[in-house]
């Protein structure tokens, strides 16, 4: 689990030309929210929140939200960006109880080369960029790694292959495919799949077509 201590500023305006003045001076409007708990409109540094960020977990970073003095664990529960720039323009932040347990999506890493996939021409193909689990924020998983050195052709790695940490529960179909090893195509294959050339006109029918 990764963890950090973000700022967030109270008493911003709401509204949307509020919202784009917080932007021009790099501040990102957001919102924390909880079980129990009053939603309270906060600010944060865009450069402060990048550097939260920046650890190995991401976006399941867990965060301390130091709100004019108040803390509070959270984690980011739902990102708005700007639709061409990509820039986040508001963020939700879902006040946790450390002991409870979260669904969160953890990023799925591939490791390794496989020789043997790519000596006949394949690749490996991840299936997924991210596994969705069940946990506790203080189990939670900065990503899962899976080292593909040793597939073969044809080769699957399923769900139910990936090792959980302890307190970790993978969600969804156990014989999920998560990393396929697929086959290359031989040149005597490519020259097979080619289409046929179309037969030669007789010359009668040329001349019949033409007329």
């Amino acid at each position: 689990m990764s963890q950090t201590t973000l700022v967030a500023h109270t008493g911003r305006e709401t509204g949307s030309s509020a919202a784009r003045r917080l932007r021009s001076l790099d501040q990102i409007p957001a919102v924390i929210y909880g079980q129990g708990m009053t939603p309270v409109s906060v600010a944060v540094g865009r450069r402060d929140l990048r550097l939260a960020l920046s650890g190995p977990a991401g976006f399941n970073t867990v965060l301390t939200l130091d709100v004019d003095g108040t803390k509070y664990p959270a984690v980011i529960k739902d990102v708005q960006r700007h639709p061409v720039k990509r820039n986040v323009n508001h963020i939700d932040f879902l006040q946790i109880n450390m002991t409870e347990l979260l669904t969160v999506s953890v990023p799925l890493r591939l490791e390794g080369e496989a020789k043997a996939v790519e000596a006949q021409g394949g690749l490996v193909d991840p299936s997924v960029d991210t596994i969705e689990v069940e946990c506790t924020p203080a189990n939670m998983p900065n990503e899962f790694v899976v080292d593909i050195t040793d597939m073969h052709p044809g080769d699957v790695i399923r769900l139910s292959a990936l090792p959980m940490p302890k307190g970790v529960t993978a969600l969804g179909d156990p014989e999920m495919a998560i990393v396929t090893a697929l086959h290359g195509f031989s040149d005597a294959e490519l020259t097979s799949d080619a289409a046929p050339e179309a037969p030669a006109a007789e010359a009668d029918g040329g001349d019949a077509a033409a007329e």
